[in-house]
């Protein structure tokens, strides 16, 4: 149920931004640009989160932009490989690992300006990508991960832009922690997740083998 709802939601979101997937390709931006400047901007959201500090709290918000702009961009190059057919191996390869170092800089940032416990802040670091590593790892034997768990990259973007906000309008409160405490619960409990999906797939396939 909740993998069809997520299909859904998604594909309606890809119809959404076909005007922007438009606009982007008569610029003359490729996927691989697209995926550059969101990295760029996930640069940009761990620097503000890293020098965020009682005397500038404004840097939450401006933390939080550059990480839902990211997140934007992270949409829009699959978007644009997938309408102008421009999806390559090298593509998706380049893709994740620049979305890898961001999701790192990201945490790093908020770990080092002290918004979190750097224990959670390490924990949600390392949930965040063996989520990554455990649908690569499932999809290089032919088991589809997409959906397949409670936090995937963009419900833990959402999240931490979410308890960002509120940490801004609710300063000393430590919401931004227990915001990344969660993430590190949710991540790692999808990493779960997904071990047991790919088990269970492969037990299955073994056993239509053996009969």
């Amino acid at each position: 149920m909740r993998e069809a709802v997520l299909t859904k939601l998604k594909q309606k979101i890809q119809q959404m931004l076909t005007t922007e997937a438009k606009v982007a390709h008569k610029i003359g931006f490729t996927p691989n640009n697209i995926s550059i400047i969101g990295f760029i901007l996930a640069f940009l959201s761990a620097i503000s989160y890293g020098l965020t500090s009682s005397h500038t709290p404004w840097l939450l918000l401006l933390a939080t932009f550059f990480l839902l702009a990211s997140g934007f961009c992270d949409t829009m190059d699959g978007i644009v490989a997938r309408t102008y057919k421009q999806t390559t191996d090298f593509g998706g390869f380049f893709d994740s690992v620049l979305d890898r170092y961001a999701d790192a800089a990201v945490y790093a940032g908020i770990i080092i300006s002290g918004l979190c416990n750097s224990i959670w802040g390490l924990v949600a670091l390392s949930g965040s990508v063996l989520v990554s590593y455990t649908r690569a790892r499932a999809e290089a034997v032919g088991i589809k991960m997409e959906s397949v768990g409670f936090a995937e990259r963009a419900e833990r973007m959402l999240i931490l832009a979410v308890v960002s906000i509120i940490a801004f309008f609710l300063p000393n409160t430590g919401i931004l922690n227990y915001g990344i405490i969660l993430l590190a619960v949710l991540s790692n409990l999808t990493v779960i997740q997904r071990a047991l999906h790919v088990y269970r797939k492969l037990k299955k396939k073994s056993s239509s083998i053996a009969a």
